[in-house]
C-alpha cells in the first residue's frame, strides 16, 4: 500500500485516518521527531463541550454578569473519545514499533503518558528501541484542578524520550527557551539575564480555559510544552509527526518554528479542530481505507475423491 499524499519535498498534512492503517504507508526514516500523546487508558470516556456566552435582553438569559447584564449559554461541539482499552499494551506496541521505523537515524521519539501506564510503556520502549536508546523521562509539572484528600495529589505527566541512534541523535539546547533562576542572587547578573537551561522537570501551566490557545478539544496540551521539544530535537525544514494528533498542538508549534508536519487522527472532531487551527498551513487528506482480505474458501472435494478417501 502506498500514499501519493506525502512526499519528502511536499507540504504539511492533516490526515483523517486510523494510524494503524496509515503509518505503514509512510517510508522508513522520514521523520526527525515524533511526538505522541496516546489515550492514557483511564478507563473513562473523555468529553468536553464548548460553551460561549451571548448577550441577551436583560432578565432573559440563564446567567447574570457584570452590572446585572444577562447572558445566554450557547453549547457548541461536544468532543469525546474512548480512553479505555482491554489490552493497552497490544494497542500501543504495533504503533510504537512503527514510530521506530519512521524515525530518521538522528531522530527522537517523545511519548506523553501519565502515572497509570508509564512504567509498562517504558518496558515496551526498552524492548523496541533498546535500553541504550533511552534519553530522558521528562516530568511536566502543573498546578491545576481538584486535589485528592486521601493521597498526594497527582499534578504531573510523564514524557518518555527515546532516540533512534544514541551516537547520532539531534539535540540543540541553544534553541531551547530558558527559565529564570530560582535564586538569582546566587549567580552573576549576566547569568540572570540569560536564564538557565531547563532540566528534566518542566513547570508549565495547562491550556488556559479562557486563553486564545484553547480549542475546546479534550486533553489539549499547551504549545509551550511542545515548543521546547520541537526546538531541541528538530531543525528548520525537518519533518515531525504526531499520530495521536487530537487538537494538533504539534502542528501548530511546527508551523511557527518552520518545520513540516504530519498530524494523524481518526476522530472526526479532531480533524475539524485541526482544520480550523492548521488549515492555513496544511492540506487535509483522507487516505483510502485498506481493503479487507477475504479468507479463501477450502476447495470442495469431488464425490470421487471423497469416495476414494473413504476406501
Amino acid at each position: 500500500m502506498s500514499t501519493p499524499d506525502w512526499t519528502p519535498d511536499g507540504g504539511s498534512l492533516i490526515v483523517h485516518a486510523d494510524n494503524a492503517d496509515y503509518l505503514p504507508t509512510l517510508p522508513d526514516g522520514a521523520f526527525t521527531m515524533i511526538y505522541v500523546d496516546p489515550p492514557f487508558n483511564t478507563g473513562r470516556a473523555q468529553r468536553r463541550q464548548q460553551t460561549t456566552m451571548v448577550r441577551s435582553v436583560d432578565g432573559s438569559g440563564d446567567r447574570t454578569g457584570f452590572k446585572g447584564r444577562s447572558y445566554t449559554t450557547v453549547k457548541g461541539l461536544l468532543s469525546s473519545y474512548d480512553d479505555a482499552f482491554e489490552d493497552y499494551w497490544a494497542f500501543l506496541e504495533p504503533r510504537l514499533a512503527q514510530a521506530w521505523r519512521l524515525l530518521a537515524d538522528d531522530g527522537t521519539l517523545y511519548v506523553h503518558l501519565d502515572y497509570r501506564e508509564v512504567h509498562y510503556i517504558k518496558v515496551m520502549l526498552d524492548a523496541l528501541f533498546g535500553r541504550d536508546c533511552f534519553l530522558n523521562e521528562i516530568i511536566w509539572a502543573y498546578d491545576y484542578g481538584g486535589r485528592a484528600k486521601n493521597r498526594w495529589p497527582a499534578k504531573h505527566d510523564n514524557i518518555l524520550v527515546y532516540v533512534k541512534n544514541p551516537a547520532a541523535y539531534h539535540f540543540d539546547n541553544a534553541e531551547v527557551d530558558r527559565e529564570p533562576y530560582m535564586a538569582p542572587g546566587l549567580v552573576t547578573p549576566e547569568k540572570v539575564a540569560l536564564g538557565k537551561l531547563p532540566t528534566d522537570v518542566w513547570w508549565h501551566t495547562i491550556v488556559s480555559p479562557t486563553g486564545r490557545e484553547k480549542t475546546g478539544y479534550p486533553t489539549q496540551k499547551p504549545e509551550g510544552l511542545l515548543r521546547r521539544a520541537v526546538a531541541a530535537s528538530s531543525r528548520e525544514g525537518d519533518w515531525v509527526l504526531d499520530f495521536f494528533a487530537g487538537s494538533g498542538t504539534l502542528g501548530a508549534v511546527a508551523a511557527k518554528l518552520n518545520r513540516r508536519f504530519v498530524c494523524v487522527d481518526a476522530n472526526p472532531q479532531a480533524i475539524e479542530v485541526m482544520t480550523a487551527r492548521l488549515g492555513h498551513a496544511a492540506a487535509v487528506v483522507v487516505p483510502p481505507k485498506p481493503k479487507p482480505v477475504r479468507a479463501r474458501r477450502p476447495a470442495k472435494k469431488s464425490p470421487a475423491g471423497t469416495e476414494a478417501a473413504a476406501l
